[in-house]
């Protein structure tokens, strides 16, 4: 095992953006909008998760490079299902920051399911994926809706 010599590599603009849900039943999603969860308040205590764990990536993923983060910006919105957490990651550095966008995610719903699992132990963390990432030697890539993918896929049974 080794980290990756990105020395020689220019520093560019570096962009990610991941996604994760964490579904939950009815009733806990009622309590976290109505503000009644003895722990205080989900979604900001999960947005502020999120930002601390994309910060600390590389103390939590062995071979990650420690970066400069320019900006980290985390969304946690509730939704019919659940709660759905966004995370867009930002550095001007000569590797990518997608890992720390997913870090990011994933760390704002363990924080969603630590302050609901006396309520609702049940809950499920769930599509935990990169959305984009721009930036650096391979460019641009961009996740395909599920539309968009059922339709590949057909024209490839074809």
């Amino acid at each position: 095992m080794k980290m990756v010599d990105v020395g020689g590599k220019a520093k560019t603009d570096r962009l990610a953006v991941a996604t994760a849900r964490v579904r939950m039943q009815p009733k806990t999603l009622r309590a976290v909008r109505e503000g009644r969860v003895e722990k205080g308040d989900v979604l900001a205590a999960a947005r502020l998760a999120g930002v601390m764990a994309a910060k600390r990536t590389p103390d939590l993923v062995p071979l990650c490079h420690p970066i400069a983060l320019s900006g980290v910006e985390v969304q946690v919105t509730p939704v019919v299902v659940g709660v759905e957490v966004r995370a867009e990651v930002k550095t001007v550095d000569r590797t990518g920051v997608e890992m720390e966008a997913l870090t990011a995610v994933c760390a704002a719903c363990l924080t969603v399911y630590d302050m609901l699992k006396s309520m609702d132990r049940g809950m499920v963390i769930e599509k935990v994926q990169l959305e984009h990432k721009s930036g650096g030697r391979s460019g641009v890539w961009t996740r395909a809706s599920e539309g968009q993918a059922r339709l590949k896929a057909k024209r490839g049974n074809r």
